[in-house]
């Protein structure tokens, strides 16, 4: 069986189509709890490693995560049920476009399908993880309008170069980046990728930067104590 061990749980990832990943591990290390929110939102949740990385940073949120694929909803509420935070796990098996909830949502958090142009894949399912195939962005910010409360804070991590689209697509529902991480890989890389988290309040945008690897596999210090909380050996 595949097991990702991180410092306070694991994650079983046998049948997932999306595997434990860096993305998924910044954001789930990086998403803002400013706000101190009582319900969280995790869209798309895969294994359940970010939702599993929000309950260790919280005390007392409640945590739902929806995935639409049978197989890793399956495995996501075994590692939810696996976790020392097993009380305030949710897991929903369903499609965030045709889902209504009774509450609002005071973090909202998604390692959204990454690219946006056609694609076709032995693998539909990985295909499906992996880019916007089943949910486009634009219908996933139209799922975000109705479900996030009125101080809530949306945060997603996608590609650089689909910046400009995600900025457009929450200024139509109202919200606006706040802050954002710009990450590249190593000192001469371009920066591929981009954490935004983004609220109801249109004031001027924070923006840093992050760098995760010297060379390979030497880590910066600024990625080591962004992920040291949760990586066994950082």
């Amino acid at each position: 069986m595949s097991i990702f061990k991180f410092k306070q749980f694991d994650v079983i990832q046998q049948n997932s189509s999306a595997k434990v990943g860096t993305d998924g591990v910044l954001l789930g290390a990086w998403a803002t709890l400013e706000n101190n929110p009582k319900t969280i939102l995790d869209i798309g949740a895969g294994t359940g490693l970010i939702s599993l990385m929000l309950a260790q940073r919280t005390e007392k949120a409640k945590i739902y995560a929806i995935e639409k694929d049978k197989l890793a909803y399956e495995e996501c509420k075994l590692n939810f049920e696996n976790s020392p935070w097993n009380q305030r796990l949710k897991t929903i098996l369903g499609d965030i476009t045709l889902t209504v909830f009774k509450e609002k949502f005071d973090l909202i958090v998604s390692n959204p399908p990454f690219y946006q142009e056609d694609y076709a894949s032995k693998d539909s399912r990985r295909a499906s993880a992996r880019h916007t195939v089943d949910l486009s962005f634009e219908n996933l910010f139209l799922a975000i309008n109705k479900c996030i409360s009125s101080n809530g804070v949306l945060c997603v991590i996608i590609p650089f170069k689909e910046r400009e689209l995600l900025v457009n697509l929450g200024e139509n529902i109202g919200l606006f980046p706040f802050k954002e991480l710009h990450i590249k890989g190593n000192p001469n890389a371009d920066v591929k990728r981009i954490l935004m988290a983004l609220t109801h309040n249109n004031v001027s945008t924070e923006i840093f930067y992050l760098t995760i690897e010297n060379i390979r596999h030497n880590y910066t210090n600024e990625y080591i104590n962004l992920t040291k909380d949760f990586y066994l050996k950082m």
